[in-house]
């Protein structure tokens, strides 16, 4: 095969290493806006935050060396993905994608129904009943542990509004 025709390892590595990058730094600047002190009566709300911030973005920059200076060493054969193997994760990336944007729509709880549901049907080979069961039963589970022993609120849809969530 080709050496172009397939993704190497150190373009992926030095991608999501900049993705840690950028979110580190978006939990760093959202940290110093909260306050991420030691106050008179504690840490401030940003402060542990802060230290993850700095930890990933610390992690993350260690990465982008390394791969940077193993550049010539490793000549770019480690493959990360064959083609037939990026289509396999599109596969599942897709549909993902489309779980998360439905949240917004949708709610997290009957979003999650449908794509826990949606992925057994379609990966899993199971039938309807049982994906729709677990899809519920799930669902119902998360609700119960964040909305009613925890009390933290998920994002609500359409129905959990007219519900009265």
């Amino acid at each position: 095969m080709k050496t172009g025709s397939h993704l190497q390892m150190r373009w992926m590595e030095l991608l999501v290493a900049s993705c840690f990058v950028g979110v580190g730094l978006l939990v760093i600047t959202d940290s110093i806006r909260v306050g991420n002190a030691w106050g008179s009566d504690g840490p401030e709300p940003g402060y542990f935050p802060f230290y993850i911030g700095c930890l990933l973005v610390g992690g993350a920059v260690w990465v982008i060396l390394h791969t940077l200076l193993a550049w010539k060493q490793d000549g770019g054969k480690e493959v990360f993905a064959e083609k037939h193997e990026f289509n396999l994760m599109l596969l599942m990336l897709i549909p993902t994608a489309v779980f998360t944007a439905a949240i917004f729509v949708l709610g997290i709880y009957v979003a999650s129904l449908i794509f826990v549901a949606a992925v057994m049907v379609w990966q899993g080979k199971y039938s309807y009943f049982k994906s729709i069961t677990v899809g519920a039963g799930i669902s119902a589970a998360l609700f119960l542990l964040f909305e009613i022993w925890f009390l933290l609120p998920l994002p609500k849809g359409l129905i959990e509004t007219w519900l009265g969530y």
